[in-house]
Formats: C-alpha cells, structure tokens, sequence
C-alpha cells in the first residue's frame, strides 16, 4: 500500500460522505495509479534479476 492508495481512499471516503462524485471518482484513480505504479515496480524488478542472471 503506496500513499497514492492512501490519498485514495481518504478522497473516495470524503466524497463518499460529501455526496462528491468527482472527488469520489478521484480517490479511485488515486488508488488505480498506486496499483499501476506497484505492478510496474514488480515487472522492473523481474527484468532486472533476470538482466543480472550469470
């Protein structure tokens, strides 16, 4: 859980609270781009041990 995931989900509960759909609907992004960013930084590290494999 990065803070883009945290920022998310205390914009989609203040949304949710607020009855704001947009911020709502930016707390979920917030969320995916936190998702996005542990998958890349996955991918990059499987890259890199096979890179480095003798």
């Amino acid at each position: 859980m990065g803070i883009d995931d945290i920022k998310g989900k205390a914009k989609e509960a203040a949304g949710d609270l607020t009855d704001d759909k947009d911020l709502k609907r930016e707390g979920k992004v917030d969320q995916f781009t936190d998702t996005v960013k542990d998958k890349v930084g996955d991918a990059s590290d499987k890259v890199k041990d096979v890179l480095n494999r003798d």
